[in-house]
């Protein structure tokens, strides 16, 4: 993605911003934070049959508590990374990780639904732009070689998050009540919000006179958006995939706790702990196929993309055998069906680093964190807030079980839309990367700065 139209850019860097240890320092405090987002974003979905049972909640409002957070960071995440870009990306961080944290110890005291969703939407408040800033943090501490391998394990903390939320909360939720869920699991974000002041930050990046005027107002920064996306096809296309995928993997996180309660009649605590290990094992399959796609890159920036492609295809046929077969009368056990589910589980992740590398790639270093909200603002809105919802409706038309084996269908949707995007990435990226070699001032200020 090309943000600018004249100015100055990173290079293809091979070094280290600050030092080692001042990089390794900073990426393990973000993926701190990132696990205990996620924690927070998820800690609800163990308690489902619980609210079912207490308020009488159908799946599409069920569902609607996990979207909002992801409706509310779409939003949110644009202005955020903006004011993150311009000011203090260590400091945003540390004001977002607070803020999150004390939104989801407000949730224990909600008497209804409408307060609950209230206090979701403010969760989703704190954690706007997060994901952003994270990685643009961690992408500007290391190598460029690096990236896509750190990312992917960036983004795969979000899967050990949401372990430990749908573990964490089924457990509480069973024995002390599911109120106590939300105060137990939000104080340590508070903790990590003020470890992270110590956090190094990277030198704020001179924008262009045309990229400095953009930012000045929403509608500055709505025109650039849809700039951005008009003149990049690859940003278009990866755009649509992205999403595509996440519906897939949000549906299956959010609702598996549930389906094995309805389906398998496991206890609402232990079919948490069964659907924690299937994000468990998302977890490992966002790593694997991190260091898969960079390897991939050896051969042509075109074989990551293809290799993306391949897990897109292979998690639309596990899944649609795993949900779809009990559905057209095809007898699975119980234990073979979740261990289909595991593969898929595995398979699902495997865009989830990767794309955002893709993007930091051809993004002007002065708006990194913001070129990245854009991303997430579309991999929020239209695919984790869209998931989980779309699901829940599904599942109140036609029951659970069919509503998850349509629902990989979306994963076709990202082969394809990948495969479209390998057609222009490597010209833009390369177009990227001369313009920084011909200008050379980012480097320079890294020098300054270090």
């Amino acid at each position: 993605m090309n943000l600018h139209a004249n100015g100055t850019d990173l290079p293809i860097s091979d070094e280290y911003l600050h030092s080692r240890s001042a990089a390794w320092f900073a990426f393990a405090m973000t993926i701190g934070l990132m696990v205990f987002d996620y924690v927070d974003r998820q800690v609800i979905v163990s308690m489902f049959p619980h609210l079912k049972a207490d308020w009488g909640l159908s799946d599409k409002e069920l569902g609607a508590l996990v979207a909002i957070v992801s409706f509310v960071v779409a939003l949110g995440g644009i202005p955020v990374a903006l004011a993150a870009d311009r000011l203090s990306r260590v400091k945003s961080v540390a004001v977002m990780a607070a803020a999150w944290s004390l939104a989801t110890i407000s949730c224990m005291f909600t008497g209804n639904y409408s307060q609950l969703l209230l206090a979701r939407g403010i969760v989703g408040v704190g954690e706007a732009g997060y994901g952003s800033v994270g990685a643009a943090l961690i992408a500007s501490h290391f190598p460029t070689r690096m990236r896509g391998s750190l990312l992917a394990a960036f983004f795969a903390s979000a899967s050990v998050g949401s372990l430990l939320g749908v573990m964490l909360g089924g457990v509480i939720a069973s024995k002390w009540g599911w109120q106590s869920a939300f105060g137990v699991v939000g104080f340590p974000g508070l903790l990590l919000a003020g470890l992270y002041l110590f956090v190094r930050d990277y030198k704020t990046v001179k924008l262009t006179p045309e990229l400095e005027h953009a930012t000045h107002s929403a509608g500055g920064v709505a025109r650039r958006i849809v700039h951005v996306l008009t003149r990049s096809r690859t940003m278009m296309w990866i755009c649509v995939a992205a999403p595509a995928q996440l519906i897939v993997l949000s549906s299956i996180w959010v609702w598996l706790p549930s389906f094995l309660n309805r389906v398998h009649g496991i206890e609402p605590g232990a079919a948490g702990v069964k659907a924690g290990l299937i994000v468990l094992i998302g977890a490992v399959g966002s790593l694997v196929s991190g260091a898969m796609v960079d390897r991939a890159g050896l051969y042509g920036e075109r074989a990551r993309f293809v290799a993306m492609a391949a897990g897109c295809v292979a998690t639309f046929v596990v899944f649609t055998v795993a949900f779809g077969a009990p559905v057209l009368g095809v007898s699975l056990s119980p234990q073979a069906q979740f261990i289909l589910i595991a593969v898929g589980g595995f398979l699902m992740t495997c865009t989830v680093g990767p794309v955002t590398a893709v993007v930091i790639d051809v993004t002007h270093p002065g708006v990194r964190a913001t070129g990245c909200s854009v991303l997430s603002l579309v991999q929020n809105l239209l695919g984790l807030a869209l998931g989980p919802f779309l699901s829940g409706a599904l599942s109140d038309a036609i029951g659970l079980g069919p509503a998850l084996a349509i629902v990989p269908t979306f994963s076709l949707v990202a082969a394809a839309t990948l495969l479209l995007a390998a057609r222009t990435y490597d010209a833009e990226r390369k177009n990227t990367a001369d313009f920084a070699e011909a200008q050379g001032h980012f480097a320079g200020a890294m020098q300054r700065a270090a």
